[in-house]
């Protein structure tokens, strides 16, 4: 007879198999799948700090005001389905104290709504769904997930073109690490804009096709590094007006050597990529770890006293030979 394996092995083995099978598919498939930009965001960032703006009363440049920039980001779920990427709309505002609190944002300093859209995966930008600008570089208001110690060309919507960003190493934000970045924008050319003559030098003429140039003292950006999620961002822009083929500015429209998130920026943006970034940590590293060594554990577990099951035989009893017949 053949002395079978308990029921109870048999069981343990096949929920081991199990578990050694779907610790890569949580790695290799589920995680990366789990890593895509979400359709419905609607987030919040303010930017604040001082420096010199335009004041239209007084039609002069103003020293030391408080600048407050808030940028609202928010989905257009609809377009996100139908497209299959991630559509988001974006309005910048500017405002100093005279402009807060405002009802309608179209009252502020400056007003600036635009739309991106990306690839909900790479995150790289797709040229579809009524996008304005035309956005071009690997990031803007987010880095790709898994974000590696080197440079990128980040989007600035203000200079119309990309920017690269160094890796500066690692910086605490709010007691969380994420990667640093900075780059900074010489002047450039990114417009023109009809003002009165007298702005930028010319009283004579009523009116001039004043060029728009911008340039930033820094941009300076600590990144989450599964998510590419901000955790904080500074910004030192300067906005200036140049008589028609000038060489120097001739008006300062804004002026400002740092402009930062806010204490409660900083705090929402550390809180949401603790959470997305321990979701696709435990997906794709804790359970397929802890499946893959369960799973070894247990099919060893119950492997071991089915194989003995199965080699183990009761060995029959030989029958006495018969001796040989006598004779007479």
């Amino acid at each position: 007879m053949r002395r079978t394996s308990s029921p109870f092995s048999l069981v343990l083995l096949g929920i081991g198999t199990f578990l050694l099978v779907l610790a890569p598919m949580l790695a290799w498939y589920v995680a990366p799948r789990a890593a895509v930009n979400p359709i419905d965001v609607d987030t919040t960032a303010v930017y604040t700090g001082t420096g010199s703006v335009f004041d239209t009363e007084r039609i002069e440049t103003v020293p030391d005001r408080r600048i407050t920039v808030t940028q609202r980001v928010r989905a257009d779920v609809a377009d996100s389905e139908r497209s299959g990427h991630a559509v988001w709309d974006v309005v910048t505002t500017v405002d100093t104290d005279g402009s807060l609190p405002a009802a309608d944002p179209h009252d502020a300093l400056d007003f600036t709504p635009h739309r991106w859209v990306m690839d909900r995966t790479t995150t790289e930008p797709v040229h579809c769904c009524q996008e304005h600008p035309y956005i071009e570089g690997e990031a803007y208001l987010k880095f790709p997930f898994d974000v590696q110690k080197r440079s990128y060309r980040w989007w600035d919507n203000t200079l119309g073109g990309t920017v690269v960003l160094h890796y500066r190493g690692t910086e605490k934000v709010q007691g969380y690490t994420g990667y640093r970045f900075t780059g900074t924008v010489p002047a450039a050319r990114t417009g023109t804009r009809l003002v009165p003559g007298s702005i930028v030098g010319q009283p004579r003429r009523p009116q001039v096709a004043a060029e728009e140039w911008y340039a930033n003292h820094g941009i300076e950006l600590v990144v989450d590094q599964r998510t590419g999620r901000v955790i904080h961002a500074q910004t030192g822009p300067r906005r200036t007006l140049r008589a028609p083929g000038g060489q120097r500015d001739a008006a300062v429209l804004l002026d400002s050597r740092k402009l930062a998130f806010t204490d409660a920026t900083q705090r929402e943006a550390v809180r949401q990529a603790k959470r997305d970034s321990g979701l696709l940590r435990l997906v794709g590293e804790t359970l397929p770890i802890g499946a893959a060594v369960a799973g070894f554990v247990l099919a060893v577990t119950g492997g071991v006293p089915a194989v003995r099951g199965r080699s183990r035989r009761v060995r029959p009893v030989a029958p006495d030979t018969p001796g040989t017949a006598l004779t007479k």
